[in-house]
């Protein structure tokens, strides 16, 4: 059974002073607001509904903090992109992500979820350019894989390689879908992988 069948709410937090202090690590799960964030963190842990999924894109408006066993932590970003959001609320979100992705130290390694048929946009390269002076390991989920054939999917997937091999090191990348379960488990082996080096 997957350790993060053994996922349970922690704690929610709206601002950085707020953060949990313990002498554990997190893994972070980000991506844009429609990306399907949720959908992997409930995959992953084999729940219907640890992670809120919402129709109304942009609902999780805090970092939402998943305790596992033994003092480790899936962090919930909150969604990022969403035009209907206000400016201001926006502007906290950022300041908020960019804190916590630069700074936390118990940070081991970031979960970008990105839409297989919209990938690399403008907010994604940012999230990396915020994350990569920090040297941690980032592996990207092109989610929503099914929506594609396998074949334009697998075409996707080594465009974005291409394009993540010189300017990001440090990111690995693969093919997910939580619909029909595509690359679950090779995403649990990485995730498992940082946990266990922690």
């Amino acid at each position: 059974m997957s350790q993060f069948q053994n996922a349970v709410f922690y704690t929610s937090v709206n601002d950085a002073r707020d953060l949990p202090q313990h002498s554990g690590i997190e893994v972070a799960f980000a991506g844009r607001s429609n990306a399907g964030k949720s959908s992997v963190i409930n995959t992953l842990a084999n729940r219907n509904r640890l992670a809120f999924v919402s129709k109304t894109p942009g609902r999780t408006q805090h970092i939402n903090f998943f305790k596992l066993d033994a003092e480790q932590f899936l962090v919930d970003l909150p969604g990022y992109g969403y035009a209907k959001v206000p400016h201001p609320i926006r502007e906290h979100w950022e300041k908020l992500l960019s804190n916590y992705l630069q700074t936390r130290e118990s940070l081991k390694g970031l979960v970008l979820i990105m839409d297989i048929r919209h990938p690399l946009k403008s907010l994604d390269t940012q999230m990396l350019d915020w994350f990569a002076p920090t040297g941690k390991a980032v592996h990207i989920l092109l989610t929503k894989a099914d929506k594609l054939s396998k074949q334009q999917a697998n075409n996707t997937l080594k465009d974005v390689n291409l394009y993540i091999k010189d300017a990001y090191p440090h990111c690995t990348v693969q093919l997910f879908s939580s619909l029909a379960t595509t690359g679950v488990e090779d995403a649990s082996n990485v995730i498992n992988g940082w946990l266990r080096n922690s």
